[in-house]
């Protein structure tokens, strides 16, 4: 898609979003938490531009999450835990990615999810200081140092997470395409050509593996500031495979595709759960099969076929 068609794409989707949020009350929270998960699945694509997949990557959701659940008793300033929840799953993304960059394909995939269940295991068992399932109430938090009514704060959840990740897709746009950013295509198909040329496959992954923890560290501490309750539930697998769902719906082709399957995914998973509230997991499922055999590029992908036909 090219940048025309991409900035024009993502002008009439804020514009649908902001009327949606407006028209109906109760989407500003689907919308909140679906820009937040966009934003985790929108780091996932920076990783599947090297080729690898990331099977744990629910790990720095949660992570930003109880950061937020932590800190806001003794700081409850959204402007203040937002980046700071960045800022330490950015932390433990270069940890954890001195070790796992050093892995390829399905070692890559299977090392994240290994991780991600310890990490879960220790919030649900460590009942003294996360509450295990039970999870941890988020008090009322301060925006600016005001504290806002109820719809007010919806709103301001709601704009908070759409300029984020209008600031993320344009950040990741602008880095893809930057010399670092194609060579994490390089690591794809040919690694080892790329290290002859001198460029550092590991150190090119391990950049790309902290800018996505830090991506899901914020879309976490968005979720927990938007619900104002965090559980292990988010580090949980199936978490992880939520926003590889996600990431196959909405499609790898461009910085705004995982933002529209997650908009797509949080609302199939309302008006289904509404429905058919004993089936909506096979909906969904039908809805991920349709895509993989119809439209393999995604729901971008539909939308890219169709640009190009009316050109």
């Amino acid at each position: 898609m090219s940048r025309r068609a991409e900035a024009l794409l993502a002008l009439l989707g804020v514009a649908a979003l902001v009327f949606a949020a407006w028209a109906a009350p109760w989407l500003r929270f689907v919308l909140t938490v679906a820009l937040a998960k966009g934003l985790a699945v929108l780091g996932i694509l920076l990783l599947l531009r090297a080729g690898q997949v990331s099977f744990g990557h629910a790990m720095f959701l949660a992570l930003g999450a109880y950061t937020v659940a932590f800190a806001a008793p003794g700081v409850p300033e959204a402007l203040v835990l937002l980046p700071a929840a960045a800022l330490l799953a950015g932390v433990a993304g270069l940890l954890i990615g001195l070790f796992v960059v050093r892995y390829r394909d399905i070692f890559f995939g299977m090392l994240n999810l290994a991780l991600s269940m310890v990490f879960y295991s220790v919030l649900e068992k460590f009942y003294a200081v996360t509450k295990g399932t039970d999870g941890i109430r988020v008090p009322p938090l301060s925006v600016a140092g005001i504290e806002p009514a109820r719809e007010t704060q919806e709103w301001v959840m709601f704009g908070l997470a759409l300029g984020l990740a209008l600031f993320c897709a344009v950040g990741v746009r602008a880095y893809l395409a930057s010399p670092m950013g194609q060579a994490l295509a390089g690591i794809k198909t040919r690694e080892t050509r790329l290290e002859f040329l001198g460029v550092p496959a590991r150190r090119v992954m391990l950049f790309a593996y902290v800018l996505s923890a830090m991506m899901g560290g914020a879309g976490g501490a968005l979720i927990a500031m938007t619900s104002r309750h965090v559980t292990p539930q988010l580090a949980y697998w199936t978490s992880s495979g939520e926003l590889i769902f996600i990431g196959i719906l909405g499609g790898a082709g461009s910085a705004l595709g995982p933002f529209l399957g997650a908009i797509a995914f949080e609302l199939v998973r309302v008006y289904a759960g509404a429905a058919v509230a004993d089936a909506w997991q096979m909906i969904l499922g039908g809805v991920l099969l349709a895509v993989i055999l119809f439209a393999p590029g995604g729901l971008i992908g539909i939308l890219s076929r169709q640009k190009r036909k009316q050109a």
